[in-house]
């Protein structure tokens, strides 16, 4: 049987790291996040990238320590009020060969004690890439309706994102998929138990849901004109 790439103290960490958010506490226990949480997930991130290419060869799974396929546990809190130094969850982005940041189209791992999830699609694009987004849900509903309306994505995704209160400008307050037309992201979520994560067939599972959850991502690169 194969082995886990993650294991429960991954949760057990994280939950330490929350009710000790400072930074005498993470040099004392960074053993811990190296063994427990970064090298379990660059191993994953790794065995995941020939999946990934059946699924998609234009998605990249990076697994450098900084600047690939892992977020970094630092917070930035440059602006923030909240100036807890750490992220308290582990993110992992297999972003478009196109992009070059998180608003890029992609598929998407989080890992946090009770909210685990895998995500799908665009997260905040900007004004001309919203614009493309709705474009083309204008001209082909239909092709959205298909993206997102099949039965296996429906088992296990839900359309969410920000959205606007009122109708984006110039569009009809009165089209069909206004509610759609309306959102700021245009992602695409499915919850995981932690049991799942911590499963050895794990990477397997999360190629299926990413097989699934493709429809949106590949509706949005249709979109922008980029290749799936």
């Amino acid at each position: 049987m194969p082995e886990s790439h993650f294991k429960p103290s991954i949760f057990k960490f994280m939950k330490d790291l929350a009710a000790n958010n400072n930074r005498d506490w993470f040099k004392q226990n960074k053993p811990r996040y190296e063994n427990q949480l970064k090298e379990p997930a660059l191993c994953f991130i790794m065995d995941f990238g020939a999946h990934l290419h059946r699924i998609s060869p234009h998605f990249r799974a990076d697994p450098k320590g900084h600047g690939g396929s892992l977020f970094r546990i630092y917070r930035d809190v440059r602006f923030s009020k909240n100036k807890s130094p750490y992220k308290t969850h582990t993110g992992l982005h297999f972003r478009h060969e196109a992009g070059k940041d998180a608003y890029t189209p992609g598929f998407y791992l989080h890992l946090e004690p009770g909210s685990c999830f895998v995500g799908v699609g665009l997260w905040r694009p900007d004004n001309p890439t919203l614009k493309l987004i709705r474009d083309k849900i204008v001209a082909d509903p239909g092709r959205w309706k298909e993206a997102v309306g099949g039965a296996e994505f429906q088992k296990f995704f839900t359309v969410t994102g920000n959205s606007l209160k009122r109708p984006p400008r110039g569009y009809d307050a009165e089209h069909e998929l206004i509610d759609v037309l309306k959102l700021k992201d245009f992602t695409a979520l499915a919850p995981l138990s932690q049991k799942q994560v911590t499963g050895p067939d794990f990477v397997e599972e999360f190629s299926d849901y990413c097989r699934t959850g493709g429809t949106l991502v590949q509706f949005i690169c249709e979109a922008l004109d980029q290749p799936f």
